[in-house]
Order: structure tokens, then sequence, then C-alpha cells
């Protein structure tokens, strides 16, 4: 039978567990500061992205490549700026097409719940072919369906370049690593609540990266979420200055 000082640290283990677990989640918050309007290149060379920190993203369970990934966000009067980035060795990625299944080849993923009272959420997917994939998602105690925008033009449709280091935009290439840069104007996210944000509101948010080298996959996230990236409860937590 254990004894009670046994029992006592596996207590101990267990709480300290508990707790750098709940440090984690609390740790997923990142300030937005505002910014005039800019133009996008997918390398982050404007100015703009100065005055952005990189918040890094963490590498998931079973991930099986030493890459880095990060991101930073800014806001405007008229879009919110994604700006990420990370270390590569292959570019594996062929589909040719916006709206195609791109996460089933390398990718970045930026999810935007506007408002936690209704369990729908904008989601955005970009390949380093510079390919694009935003949906909005109702999401029903885990039962969830995409849904393309409409009239998908205008001041409703995103700005968005990608940068290759090291290697071509071209399927299978040796590269170094790929950033993306994306605008996504408010106009794009009608009808969620809580759009246009303003100074003090927040948005729960997530961030994620896949990559499939080598026949291989990783993930990242910002947020620590479970097995699906639609665990939209655990989303981070993006302030707005």
């Amino acid at each position: 039978m254990p004894s009670i000082k046994t029992f006592v640290i596996v207590l101990i283990f267990a709480l300290l567990a508990t707790f750098a677990n709940a440090q984690e989640q609390a740790a997923a918050e990142a300030r937005v500061k505002k910014t005039q309007d800019f133009h996008v290149t997918g390398d982050g060379s404007n100015p703009a992205w100065k005055n952005a920190d990189w918040i890094p993203l963490n590498k998931r369970e079973g991930g099986n490549h030493e890459y880095m990934a990060r991101f930073k966000v800014l806001y405007s009067d008229t879009g919110i700026y994604f700006l990420m980035n990370g270390t590569d060795k292959v570019l594996t990625a062929t589909m040719q097409n916006d709206f195609d299944d791109l996460w089933n080849e390398d990718v970045f993923e930026v999810f935007l719940w506007t408002d936690e009272q209704h369990p729908i959420y904008f989601e955005y997917e970009i390949s380093p072919l510079n390919k694009e994939l935003p949906i909005i998602i109702p999401n029903f105690d885990g039962k969830f369906l995409g849904w393309r925008p409409w009239h998908y033009e205008g001041d409703r449709k995103t700005k968005k370049a990608v940068k290759i280091l090291g290697g071509e935009a071209k399927s299978g290439a040796s590269i170094e690593g790929w950033s993306a840069e994306v605008f996504f104007p408010y106009a794009l996210l009608n009808p969620l609540q809580n759009v246009p944000p303003k100074s003090g509101t927040r948005w729960r948010a997530n961030v994620y990266r896949v990559d499939y080298d080598d026949k291989k996959t990783t993930q990242w996230d910002w947020a620590r979420v479970g097995t699906s990236f639609h665990e939209y409860k655990k989303f981070g937590t993006l302030v707005f200055e």
C-alpha cells in the first residue's frame, strides 16, 4: 500500500503539471498595435512591422521536423494584418487553386473567433504557392463545416503575398523557409460580431502551421489545442491597443 509520503509527492507533481498547463494556456495572449494601412509584400519588409513583436508557435506532440514557426499581427481602421514565417527544407505543395484542400500540404492557418457569444469563426489558410482558403465556420459542439465567402471581390477580398527563402516557388523545390503576409478586411468578416475592433476589444484566435516534408507531418500551434485545430474554446486572445 502506498505511503502517505508517496501519495503527497504524486499529488504535488499532479498539481504542478496542472499549474504549468494553466500558465501555458494563460500565456496565449498577444497585444495588437494599430497601424496605417500598407502594402503587403510577403516578407514583412514594410516598416510598420517593426512595431510588432514576433510570437513563436509551439511544435505539437509527434512533430518530426526541427523547424521554426512564428507570426506577427497588426490592425488598422479597415482590417487586420498577419505575417507568418518559418524555416523549411522542401516546398511540399502542389495545389494550384484557391479553395483547394490546402491543409493536406504545407500551410499556415489563422483562426479568428471575434465574439464568444456565438460558435462561429473565420478560418484562413495560405500555401507557399500563394493559394488561399478563406471560410466561415459554424461549429456546434464539434459539428462544423466551412462556408465560402459570397461576392468575394473588391473590398471583401484579402490582400496576400508569399516569399520563398533560399529557393524557388516551385513544388518540390529545396528551400530554407517561407513567409506569408495577409490582410483581412473587416468587410470579409461580415456579419461576425464585435467587428471592427477598437482599443480594448478582445478576439479569441489561433495560428497554426503544418509541414509535410519527407512524408512526415509536423504541426505547430500558438494556443495549445488538442487533436483538432477547431477546439475554439482553447484559442488564445488578441487584445487590441
